[in-house]
């Protein structure tokens, strides 16, 4: 595991003449959303924020970013609305988010994927294209604020496949485990890299609790 501390000079650069923007056809974009939402009460998927629901947020700013997005489900729900996206449903049953994250890796056509969770209802996407583009050779791409990981917003390559599998099998599904791993490359960004760009911080705020849904509909500050 490494931290890099990215030029942002030259991602300034590419982003003023035009070079970090359009549809970003390397890497696929894919929305974890099978979680259970046990903190929560309630079903997350169908969460509003700002009279939007949060799913719809995230999946259209994926759309928007991607040429590939696939939807990462548990089961089939049919009042959920994908746009067209093609949906996966988890192959390792019972393994959470990590289950829903092998299952993007084996599932996608691109060799990397961002993956995020469905509760995140101020995704940046200067900051999905800062951590996609800072380091094309690292397995995993991921932030660490305020000492904490943050798995479901981040950057994985299909050589995390295996390992993923390891972790599933043996009912080890702590992601953050995966950083650790002996033969991956990993690259950890700290909060003065997202700094630079301006809100990248709030891109991170998730919602599990009926608490969070409160803060995320008033005005905050930009803190991880």
């Amino acid at each position: 595991m490494r931290k890099l501390t990215p030029s942002f000079f030259y991602y300034r650069l590419r982003e003023w003449f035009g070079m970090s923007e359009g549809v970003l056809e390397n890497v696929t974009g894919v929305l974890i959303a099978g979680g259970k939402s046990r903190r929560m009460g309630r079903d997350k998927r169908f969460l509003q924020v700002g009279g939007r629901s949060v799913f719809d947020q995230t999946l259209s700013l994926l759309m928007k970013t991607f040429a590939e997005t696939i939807v990462v489900l548990a089961e089939p729900i049919e009042s959920l609305d994908v746009r067209g996206c093609r949906v996966v449903y988890d192959a390792i049953p019972g393994a959470g988010s990590l289950g829903g994250l092998y299952t993007g890796l084996i599932s996608a056509t691109q060799a990397r994927i961002f993956a995020v969770a469905c509760d995140m209802p101020f995704l940046d996407v200067g900051v999905i294209r800062f951590m996609v583009s800072c380091d094309e050779t690292a397995d995993v791409v991921v932030a660490e604020l305020g000492g904490r990981f943050q798995p479901m917003h981040a950057v994985y390559s299909k050589r995390c496949v295996p390992f993923l599998r390891a972790m599933a099998e043996c009912k080890d599904l702590k992601i953050q485990k995966l950083f650790l791993t002996e033969g991956l490359r990993v690259t950890v960004l700290g909060g003065s890299e997202f700094s630079a760009l301006g809100a990248g911080g709030r891109s991170f705020q998730n919602i599990n609790t009926p608490q969070d849904l409160a803060a995320a509909e008033s005005p905050i500050s930009d803190k991880p």
